[in-house]
């Protein structure tokens, strides 16, 4: 009933039958009262229906060198009980443990099916047109750059671009959003989304394991690996606690014998049903459940935790930073200004800096690319260098080009005057020669000033650290009024900056950075949580992250910050109500006013009153 792992697959054959088949036998016995011998066969086949696996698998980990676990516990009490002729009690205290542990069977798969739920996005097929007809494949069939077909009421299964067609998509599995996006030609399409309207033509351009959907499940799928320090302790705890009580029933049933001249009787039997009682089932059980819940909540939400010990993290933040493209503002750039050197004209500078952009996918360079009017015909002549954090340099029908920020220009000492202006600037310069700079700028995100106003009432420090300039960084604080800005940051800095902040914390504290970019994830993975903006990240950012927000939205790092804490709350609750009960129960038990009968129905009562408040995790409402 403790044992994660043996709880996990002992959940396949459900219990029920030999719960019913010892359970008829024992009343058999009972109500017939046949003669001794065979009334001792009948209990004996009832104890072996319910209880063998139990003093198997206690026999199995003797072997193995792991004494003391609950198996062992209920084993040597049951046991004890057949050997001063106490059946029926014996018996009963394995029908009723299987019956605690088919119900918090239901209530782990509860648990689960409700993430499984929110993950009914596993595509079960793809259509593929051929010779004029569509036909249904299996989605791993697909390779990037073949065309599908999504019908309405269909979910988009891989992910791509639409080619052609225009329709609403229900992204709620994905984001926990109910609002349909609107997506048309040109515009990405995700998978695992519904479409409501209309039918789409999509260029596929990942395979099946490489798409979000893919990735979402496999993230759920590994979400239990990661485990808390608070299932850590519970583990550590029952390996020092199981010795403990086993030493206290040994002496329970002879010392005060020894001292008072009483049954030994007597005092044996108090001593198996203070071994009954002292199970620690509710701990061993809740805590996880507890945290797999939680995880279930966030993930309605459309926030995913990759495993219960970035869960625990997320509830004690003691700052937060954030990247400023993509997380706090829309990444959407549009190039605002276009300031050539005398002689040089505008078309010639943009053609200029969309050459060093052509294979780059940042919303910086897409921007770029969408402004200049020419295409860069001959790709074979092109050979492109990328210098991190500052640009890149591009040769070119044997010139080299430049297009990048300050440092880049000043790497090359090339001779060029800061432009002292709002948003992204940047530079460009041909064989040497400065040819002029690009001002791009970006929005604020609808509801960033919204995510650090909940972050502040927190109590939560709030920090940004951008690679973007100055000027544009605190035209951003502004509006937002965050604790602390960096601006002009290559990612080691970034890195620096998030060290600084650990080093600073208190102890017990965390600090979180909120980030979508490549240049992110070794940040993502430097912070104690990484949490990345999963819908339109890059993968490497998604792949370093400990929590992922399907839908871009800031706000949701506060929801979820609220649901880590409501989750820990509920385990803490667990262990201090399970604790407490023991410990009146074995009181109890050691002086005699507790049947071996109670003593069951203690210990399968806790555990489930423990499991039905795991599950008040799952029903977290997102939002302030």
């Amino acid at each position: 009933m403790c044992d994660h792992e043996h709880h996990h697959h002992h959940s396949k054959k459900s219990p029920v039958i030999k719960i019913i088949v010892a359970t008829l036998i024992f009343a058999s016995a009972m109500i017939i009262q046949p003669a001794e011998s065979v009334r001792f066969l009948a209990f004996l086949a009832a104890y072996i229906i319910a209880g063998g696996d139990i003093v198997l698998k206690a026999v199995k980990n003797i072997l193995k060198g792991e004494v003391f676990d609950e198996n062992f516990l209920m084993s040597i009490a049951t046991l004890g009980a057949f050997g001063i002729r106490e059946y029926p009690e014996a018996v009963m205290v394995m029908i009723l443990y299987q019956l605690g542990e088919y119900f918090q069977d239901k209530a782990v798969e509860k648990s689960r099916a409700s993430i499984s739920t929110l993950m009914d996005i596993r595509p079960d097929y793809a259509n593929i047109e051929q010779n004029g007809e569509v036909i249904k494949v299996s989605p791993d069939k697909i390779k990037p750059g073949d065309v599908i077909l999504v019908k309405t009421g269909e979910k988009i299964p891989l992910d791509g671009v639409v080619i052609d067609g225009q329709a609403s998509v229900d992204t709620s599995a994905l984001t926990g959003e109910s609002v349909p996006r609107e997506i048309k030609p040109g515009d990405s399409a995700i998978s695992g989304c519904i479409n409501t309207n209309g039918i789409l033509r999509i260029k596929v351009e990942k395979e099946f394991t490489e798409s979000t959907v893919s990735k979402i499940l496999e993230l759920v799928e590994h979400a239990g690996n990661k485990k808390a320090k608070t299932e850590n302790f519970i583990t550590r705890f029952a390996k020092i606690y199981t010795p403990i009580v086993v030493l206290g029933a040994v002496l329970l049933a002879i010392v005060p014998p020894l001292i008072t001249g009483a049954s030994f009787g007597i005092w044996f039997e108090r001593a198996l049903t203070f071994l009954v009682i002292s199970c620690p089932c509710a701990l061993v059980i809740s805590v996880p459940l507890g945290f797999f819940a939680g995880i279930g909540g966030a993930s309605r939400a459309g926030i995913l935790i990759k495993g219960s010990c970035y869960l625990e993290a997320l509830s004690k933040p003691y700052a937060i930073a954030f990247d400023k493209t993509g997380t706090l503002t829309k990444g959407s750039f549009e190039v605002q200004k276009v300031v050539p050197q005398p002689g040089i004209c505008e078309d010639d500078l943009l053609f200029n800096a969309a050459v060093c952009e052509t294979y780059s996918s940042h919303p910086i360079a897409l921007s770029i690319k969408k402004a200049c009017t020419k295409q860069v015909s001959d790709e074979n002549e092109l050979h492109i260098t990328e210098i991190s954090g500052k640009g890149i340099k591009a040769e070119y029908h044997n010139s080299t080009i430049l297009t990048g920020n300050q440092k880049l220009m000043e790497e090359f000492s090339i001779s060029f005057t800061p432009a002292e202006e709002i948003g992204t600037i940047v530079y460009t310069a041909k064989d040497g020669t400065y040819l002029g700079y690009i001002t791009i700028a970006d929005e604020l995100k609808t509801d960033s000033q919204n995510a650090i106003n909940q972050l502040k009432k927190l109590g939560i420090k709030t920090v940004m650290l951008t690679g973007d300039n100055n000027a544009s960084a605190q035209a951003i604080n502004n509006k937002l009024e965050l604790d602390k800005v960096y601006s002009e940051l290559l990612p080691a800095d970034k890195v620096e900056k998030i060290e600084s902040l650990i080093n600073e914390k208190p102890l017990n504290k965390t600090v979180l950075f909120a980030g979508d970019g490549i240049n992110d994830a070794p940040v993502l993975t430097r912070a104690d949580v990484g949490i990345a903006m999963g819908a339109l990240g890059s993968d490497a950012a998604i792949e370093a992250a400990d929590v992922v927000i399907m839908d871009d939205k800031p706000s949701k790092i506060p929801t979820a910050i609220k649901i880590a804490k409501k989750t820990l709350l509920i385990v803490k609750q667990n262990i201090i109500f399970a604790i407490g009960i023991k410990i009146i129960f074995l009181i109890l038990g050691a002086i005699g006013l507790m049947t071996m009968w109670g003593a069951v129905f203690a210990d399968v009562g806790v555990t489930l009153l423990a499991v039905l408040n795991s599950l008040r995790a799952l029903k977290i409402k997102s939002g302030n």
